[in-house]
């Protein structure tokens, strides 16, 4: 009696044999989400609400798409199929929930920083402007090196100590060290900053800012992420890799440089890679250590430097009484920090499949 009232048809009938076509559900979402934005769009243009929300729209299209695919599903499938529709539905709510903030920060950035993302800002500095016009070479100048100076003195050391703990860490020693790592991952980046910035006023007095005492605090920051990267990384090396090596006579610092770090590398830059995006956005140690400064400057060991981290906050917070322009340089510097983050991603993901070890012969 059951299987007679199920709908019949052919194989590529939608509802086909009581079940609904894996299209359906696709089609329920994006035609939910199509049927939110008109909505919204239609109520902007009444005047019903004063700003189109395509977040919004989103999120309650996709709660509506729950309601629909699971009162389909129980009309065409029956019950006991609703109720698993019900749950694929909600992981599906809950990861475009978990999207959704990202979508909508990438949006705004990306809306807002194209106003001036133009030649001149990547051409002039600050000096001598005052409100509209200038740019923001003298930052981007200044984030380059300083994070690069930071990435020199972070990747020696983070990558021999986690050399020290995979291969010869034993005892307390290796285990205060792996203690202490772990603390300085979870520090606040202000307190990298006020020990930067205290360090250097030991020896040079009350004042001292400049290039290389932000790169000392970024570097603070960096350690401890390319110590744990690197430290996976070389604990996945296969143990028969050194194994063969000392059987053949081969030292084991020579192992290391021969087999074990060649065999890791691309792990190894991806994680320095990693790192770099990390802390190129850090605003905080940065404002104490490096300072700021609307001209440019090239020496990381004098004179305040600008980043755009710094830039962009300034830009914000010190408008003056036109804040358009404040307002747009401040947002076009948060756009290219971005996108140096993401080309930093996508080149740790070339340089990752660039070096992997290639298993087939």
């Amino acid at each position: 009696m059951s299987l007679a009232l199920r709908p019949t048809g052919t194989a590529g009938n939608v509802y086909a044999n009581g079940k609904l076509h894996s299209s359906v559900p696709w089609l329920l979402l994006v035609g939910s989400w199509v049927a939110l934005v008109l909505v919204f769009a239609l109520l902007n243009a009444g005047g019903a609400v004063k700003d189109f929300n395509v977040v919004a729209a989103i999120f309650l299209g996709t709660v509506l798409f729950d309601v629909l695919i699971v009162v389909i599903s129980r009309i065409v499938e029956g019950g006991r199929q609703a109720v698993d529709r019900l749950i694929t539905s909600l992981v599906v709510t809950a990861f475009v929930i978990a999207l959704l903030p990202l979508v909508s920060l990438l949006w705004t950035v990306v809306a807002k920083g194209f106003a001036r993302f133009d030649a001149n800002f990547f051409s002039y500095s600050m000096r001598g402007v005052i409100s509209e016009g200038g740019g923001a070479l003298h930052a981007l100048i200044g984030t380059l090196e300083i994070t690069l100076f930071a990435a020199i003195i972070s990747v020696p050391i983070g990558l021999l100590t986690s050399i020290y703990l995979v291969e010869y860490g034993r005892g307390a020693l290796a285990k205060g060290i792996t203690f202490f790592v772990d603390v300085m991952t979870g520090i606040p980046s202000i307190v990298a900053g006020l020990f930067a910035y205290s360090l250097f006023a030991l020896f040079l007095g009350p004042g001292a800012r400049f290039g290389l005492v932000g790169s000392v605090a970024l570097s603070v920051l960096m350690i401890p992420i390319v110590v744990r990267s690197t430290e996976e990384v070389l604990k996945i090396v296969p143990m028969e890799l050194r194994e063969a090596s000392y059987a053949l006579g081969v030292p084991k610092y020579l192992t290391i440089l021969k087999i074990v770090l060649p065999t890791s590398l691309a792990g190894i830059t991806t994680g320095v890679m990693l790192s770099i995006a990390r802390v190129i956005g850090e605003t905080a140690p940065l404002l104490v250590t490096a300072g700021f400064t609307a001209s440019m400057n090239y020496d990381l060991f004098k004179n305040p430097m600008m980043t755009l981290p710094v830039y962009a906050y300034t830009q914000y917070s010190q408008q003056g009484a036109n804040p358009v322009p404040f307002v747009d340089r401040a947002w076009t510097a948060a756009l290219v920090l971005i996108l140096i983050v993401m080309l930093l991603n996508l080149l740790a993901r070339f340089v990752t499949r660039l070096f992997a070890p290639k298993l087939s012969r």
